[in-house]
């Protein structure tokens, strides 16, 4: 079993896939460093993580688990829409309105790693409402 915990900024080795499968909180934070941060996800069937965009941080998200409906663009009301689900990569650029909704029927596992670190080092979130509120 894999210690999910914040591992950073200190030198850290783990199978990324075993770490992804076995977290079930919607996000936990793997490792936070000055430029760089990987965090796991676990998103409910039917659950997303919600239109946003981030202007300062490019994001890569890998789906080890489940099936996405991608959404990204430019603006909130121009997105294109693909499907991800297993060994799917999704690249989102710094500007770029994007939203992941879990369109299966099992846990949508991910990781995802920001440049430079989007949240604080340690993050635990249960729930995606907890997510939101802390967001707020």
């Amino acid at each position: 079993m894999t210690d999910i915990t914040d591992h950073g900024p200190g030198p850290f080795v783990a199978n990324i896939e075993a770490a992804t499968l076995e977290n079930t909180n919607y996000r936990t934070t793997l490792w936070t460093g000055v430029n760089l941060q990987v965090t796991l996800m676990a998103i409910q069937p039917g659950h997303e993580i919600g239109l946003e965009v981030h202007d300062t941080h490019d994001q890569f998200l890998r789906i080890e688990q489940g099936q996405a409906t991608v959404s990204m663009g430019p603006s909130q009301t121009e997105l294109k829409v693909w499907q991800a689900s297993n060994d799917d990569a999704v690249i989102v650029p710094a500007g770029t309105w994007h939203n992941l909704v879990n369109s299966g029927d099992v846990p949508l596992k991910v990781y995802s790693i920001y440049g430079p670190p989007q949240h604080p080092h340690g993050t635990v979130h249960v729930t995606n409402e907890e997510a939101d509120v802390a967001e707020e």
